[in-house]
């Protein structure tokens, strides 16, 4: 039991550490854009799309991370149950037509708690990058 807490808590860490590193990377492109963000629709809908991309791709790497994990302790029968039970477990969809056995259902919570928390963090960078749009816009004033 202690050595699936520490292979969970490893998970966890692995996970906030792709996130971080890739908010990171999405910061260092806002910050290097030289749209201006103005009054105008596609400078800021454009921005916004390609935030969205940069965070899809870290959302499916770290959903890919734990899928590998799933499939490399054969927790179920295959790669493609692995990957999918790792998707609809870090999106807190949580369908339930694939779980894992008995000794390994405190993976799926922790990766549900760890996606939603990501998926928070996708969400204020968004926030931030709108926040900061507008006061431009309200300070041009």
């Amino acid at each position: 039991m202690i050595a699936k807490l520490l292979f969970a808590s490893a998970l966890v860490a692995i996970t906030v550490t792709i996130h971080a590193a890739g908010l990171g990377m999405v910061l260092s492109h806002v910050s290097r854009s030289k749209v201006r963000l103005g009054r105008r629709f596609w400078p800021i809908t454009w921005l916004l799309i390609r935030i969205a991309w940069f965070l899809i791709v870290f959302h499916v790497f770290e959903i890919v991370i734990w899928g590998l994990f799933f499939w490399w302790q054969k927790c179920l029968p295959d790669a493609a149950s692995s990957f999918y039970f790792s998707g609809v477990s870090y999106a807190t969809i949580g369908y339930g037509d694939v779980v894992l056995p008995k000794g390994w259902w405190l993976f799926g919570p922790a990766e549900g708690l760890t996606g939603i928390l990501m998926c928070g963090l996708s969400t204020a960078l968004f926030f931030a990058v709108l926040s900061k749009t507008i006061f431009l816009r309200i300070e041009s004033e």
